[in-house]
Order: structure tokens, then sequence, then C-alpha cells
């Protein structure tokens, strides 16, 4: 029998991202959205890590009977002792384009622009069980956008490891190295024999 994960997002872009990812590391699962779901709406992050956030959205889906599957993902900038953090969605609270410009200000005239990508995935069973991992990737803030693929502060965020921005990556080469495609393959390996 196939399963059913129901990933805790209404990020269009993150889910088709996830999907891509669990779909190659986890064939025989049915990746379904919150809306896939009827579980439409949005679901409150009020958590101070990564780790409570992504356990708060994974135990949505999982209340219902399904396994919830949910990340919290975030830039950490060094200079701005590891803001904007888990308020990276929020941080501007006017979306991707004003984001990245608070970003770009708040850095005006920093010379250490080091930062770290940083993603938690949480299943959440519907019996309470709950599995976790981090995955993060090092890089520096540009002074200027670069690229048009990605999303949120990919256009930013150059990856010494790609040698370009994660706007200028293509899908598969980022989720080769970012932090997102890190997070899951280690939870993907926690999850063998117990999901598909």
């Amino acid at each position: 029998m196939m399963e059913k994960i129901v990933l805790a997002s209404n990020n269009k872009k993150k889910i088709a991202e996830l999907r891509t990812i669990l779909g190659d590391l986890m064939p025989g699962c049915e990746v379904l959205s919150l809306d896939d779901a009827g579980l439409g709406g949005d679901i409150e992050e009020n958590g101070t890590t990564f780790e409570e956030n992504s356990i708060i959205k994974a135990s949505v889906p999982a209340a219902h009977g399904y396994i919830g599957i949910a990340d919290d993902s975030g830039l950490c900038v060094d200079a701005l002792g590891g803001a904007p953090g888990v308020h990276s969605a929020r941080y501007s609270g006017e979306g991707d384009a004003e984001n990245n410009k608070k970003l770009l200000s708040e850095l005006s005239g920093v010379t250490d622009r080091g930062a770290a990508f940083v993603c938690v995935m949480s299943a959440v069973f519907p019996d309470g069980r709950i599995i976790t991992a981090r995955g993060q990737v090092r890089g520096v803030i540009l002074e200027s956008p670069r690229g048009c693929d990605g999303f949120g502060y990919d256009p930013l965020f150059y990856c010494p490891e790609l040698g370009k921005t994660f706007a200028e990556a293509g899908a598969a080469e980022k989720n080769s190295v970012s932090h997102r495609g890190r997070a899951l393959a280690a939870f993907c390996e926690k999850l063998k024999g117990t999901l598909c």
C-alpha cells in the first residue's frame, strides 16, 4: 500500500522542491500538500527554534491521521547574530523582495558577510512519534542579487561549493548541496524501514 505523506506548507515553490527531493529519496510514497489533503489554511509558527516550528507544522496533518512532514528553514547571518533565523520568511513582513532589501540594508558597510542556510525536517506520526534531522550549508551574502531561479534569499546567497548563487543554480544542482537537500537526506535515512 502506498504511504501518504502530507507536506505541511503553503509555499508552492517549497512544496515543488520537497516533492522532487522526497520523490527521489523515497520512491513509492504519495506526497500531498495541505490543500491536497483538505487541510488548507495557515499554521501559526510560534516556536523559537527551527526544530520547534517544524514539529508544530508537521503535527497538523498528524492530528488528521496522516504522516505530517514539515521543514522550518531560514538564513542565519553571522554579522546579525543569527538573524533573520526563524523569522526569515517574515523578516520585512512584505515578502521575498522586501526581505532581500531589508537584509542588504542591515548589511550595508559590513565586510563579514558569512551566513548559513539551516533546515530542520520533522515527521510527526498519528501515534505521536517524532523524527527530526538538520541540514546546513555555509555561504556568503552578496551585495546585490544574482540569478532568477529559486526563491527567498537565493539570489543573495553565494554558495562556494557551487561557485554561484542558489538563484543561478538549477534545481538539481541546488538540491545536491542545499540545506533542505542535506536535511532531507539525513531525514530519509532515519525514516528507512518506517515509511513506504
